[in-house]
């Protein structure tokens, strides 16, 4: 599980094609320096596997292969050498909580609309509401983009808005994205569980009060 803070903005050092996948190496340090072979790390939001790792002219970098289920949901097919990636290891049990939950199992891809600069030095950025997802979207509720944990701003029918510090700016893909760019997107995974119980039936016959014991329920 990750929680959406950035630890590093890595480069992408080459790309290669792997059947229908691809083998992506990324030149980092950071997210290397507890990770073994086999440890997850997510890239712009997508939990990848770290598959090797070395060190060439003094630059760190490490590989690991996108699916063709990961090429079609992401936007790491649009990745280019040099390309920056968002970069974070999951969690550490006794670590601090600072985002949200993130499973990095991207739902798929939104476009930049907007990007405007506020007079207090941070911007407001606009993306597209992607069909399927925009009951899972609410305004004051975390987003993820990019593997950046975020605060929806603000929502109507075809776009919502997120407000953007300085440092996130500097210190992630965000600084880089301009309209018409495409980020990957992760809903809430609360709201999503919510919506699945819903839709089962399985919340009829819950309590309306807090008296009723769950036991006595649907009995």
């Amino acid at each position: 599980m990750f929680t959406g803070i950035v630890e590093e903005l890595g480069t992408v050092r080459s790309i290669d094609p792997h059947g229908e996948g691809v083998r992506i190496a990324i030149n980092s340090s950071i997210v290397l320096e507890d990770s073994a072979l086999g440890a997850s790390i997510a890239v712009n939001g997508c939990c990848l596997t770290l598959t090797s790792s070395g060190v060439t002219d003094g630059q760190q970098w490490w590989t690991a292969d996108a699916v063709p289920e990961t090429m079609d949901r992401t936007n790491l097919g649009e990745l280019d050498t040099g390309s920056p990636v968002n970069l974070e290891r999951p969690m550490a049990a006794n670590g601090r909580f600072g985002g949200h939950i993130v499973q990095g199992h991207v739902d798929g891809v939104t476009t930049v609309l907007a990007k405007d600069e506020l007079d207090d030095g941070s911007w407001r950025m606009s993306f597209a509401v992607p069909p399927s997802l925009g009951a899972h979207i609410v305004h004051k509720g975390s987003i993820c983009l990019d593997g950046i944990s975020l605060t929806v701003a603000s929502i109507g029918d075809s776009s919502f808005d997120i407000a953007v510090i300085p440092h996130t700016l500097a210190v992630t893909t965000l600084g880089h994205r301009n309209v018409g760019d495409t980020v990957n997107i992760e809903t809430d995974i609360l709201g999503k569980h919510v919506e699945k119980l819903l839709l089962s039936g399985r919340l009829e016959g819950l309590p309306t009060s807090p008296a009723q014991p769950v036991s006595e329920i649907n009995q």
